[in-house]
């Protein structure tokens, strides 16, 4: 079979492997030069199974007010003269009680530990480089009311296969001496041993290159701008560089993908979510990070990735630009150099935004459209990388016919 994967982000290379590894013969198209070069270009690096709260929780409408007036609240609100936009915050709202918040936590954590298990049967079948470090990740908390609180929140995610564990703040230290200097700022931690981290984008840039030696064709500069249509069917896929046929699509295209949805009378709802990051180089430096984690007071997350480390936090409802300010990074560099005052050389930190394609839920949007012949794989939010590889291997399977090896519960577009 002859398949088009639309996207070349870290979803549409896993995508790419996944229909590659069926036999299929793939083709992936993308308007940047090179894979993961938009939205997994600066990507947190955590692969965190043990962090798949859902963002739509009861505390989040309060957050988001206070936003307004603060700027230091790790979710801002933004207002929009967009219609879409509106109509978003309104599904998202209305995902913001107990009951709903626990659903799509349950889903979405589901989905990330079977995608963790399909990582590691990507690695080692590929070897492909990802300055990836085992280890576990640590959440780190300053009060003890909060440490208690988060303890007992956490019993939803080991009920569905996450190991989760509580560390006062001498555990904090053994798992991470880098943070041994700062225990006494902590009441504690919860560790989750499974979790891992690593760069998205190399990974995303090595399993192409790995791809391409396996006989995927990739072209890059290129922009998918529409569809031609025989009945229920996609007959042909048009870019600014002529037409591509196959007897599968699959539309991996992140925040855009609802424009391209819209022409087949489907309404995804996917809207961007802007999110920050700093990258130092971590060279020469005496205490560095040994494993990521998040101090949960600021939501600011960290990864040490090769010789660097990286730095995001923030969930910013505001369009689809990408600009941003230095203060916008005060917070994420107030908070790094408490905790790792010599782990990096901040001096040097190169700074970015982007944009996570989120739906109100929080899950991904998988499986079939109107079309016979194209399929969903878009949506991933904030958790791209850690929810990718199962995404794919899900989205592989139902080409195939196959049924997935999870329930795809509150995932699937209306038709």
């Amino acid at each position: 079979m002859k398949a088009l994967v639309l996207g070349a982000g870290i979803v549409g290379i896993t995508t790419a492997y996944e229909m590659n590894r069926d036999g299929h013969e793939v083709t992936v198209i993308d308007r940047e030069p090179e894979p993961a070069n938009f939205t997994s270009f600066s990507n947190a690096g955590l692969f965190a199974p043990g962090h798949a709260y859902a963002w739509s929780s009861p505390a989040a409408p309060k957050i988001l007010l206070r936003s307004l007036w603060r700027g230091d609240q790790a979710l801002r609100f933004k207002f929009s003269t967009d219609p879409r936009f509106w109509k978003w915050m309104w599904r998202f709202w209305g995902e913001c009680t107990p009951e709903r918040a626990a659903l799509n936590t349950t889903r979405k954590v589901k989905l990330c530990t079977y995608s963790l298990d399909v990582f590691h049967d990507t690695v080692k079948r590929t070897g492909v480089d990802y300055d990836g470090r085992t280890g576990g990740l640590i959440y780190l908390y300053r009060s003890e009311a909060a440490l208690k609180a988060a303890s007992a929140k956490s019993r939803i995610l080991s009920d569905n296969g996450c190991r989760i564990e509580t560390l006062d703040r001498d555990g904090v230290a053994a798992r991470d001496p880098a943070l041994a200097p700062v225990r006494d700022k902590f009441a504690g931690a919860l560790y989750a041993p499974d979790d891992e981290s690593g760069d998205c984008r190399l990974f995303a840039q090595n399993m192409a290159a790995w791809l391409k030696d396996k006989g995927v064709t990739f072209k890059y500069a290129t922009t998918v701008t529409g569809f031609e249509k025989d009945g229920d069917r996609i007959s042909a896929v048009v870019t600014d560089k002529g037409r591509e046929t196959a007897d599968a699509v699959v539309l991996c295209l992140g925040v855009y993908s609802p424009h391209l949805a819209r022409e087949l009378g489907q309404d995804l709802p996917i809207y961007p979510v802007k999110g920050y990051a700093i990258t130092a180089p971590m060279a020469g430096r005496n205490n560095p990070p040994t494993i990521g984690g998040v101090d949960e007071e600021t939501l600011v997350a960290y990864a040490p990735m090769g010789d660097r480390v990286r730095v995001t936090a923030t969930a910013e409802f505001s369009g689809y630009g990408r600009t941003h300010r230095p203060q916008d990074f005060e917070t994420m560099l107030a908070t790094m150099k408490t905790l790792f005052p010599d782990g990096a050389d901040w001096s040097k930190a190169s700074f970015w935004a982007g944009l996570r394609p989120m739906t109100p839920e929080g899950t991904p949007i998988l499986g079939p459209s109107r079309m016979k012949n194209l399929w969903f794989n878009t949506g991933q939010g904030h958790m791209g990388w850690t929810m990718s590889h199962g995404a794919a291997r899900i989205t592989a399977d139902l080409v195939a016919g196959k049924r997935p090896a999870i329930a795809l519960d509150g995932m699937v577009a209306a038709t």
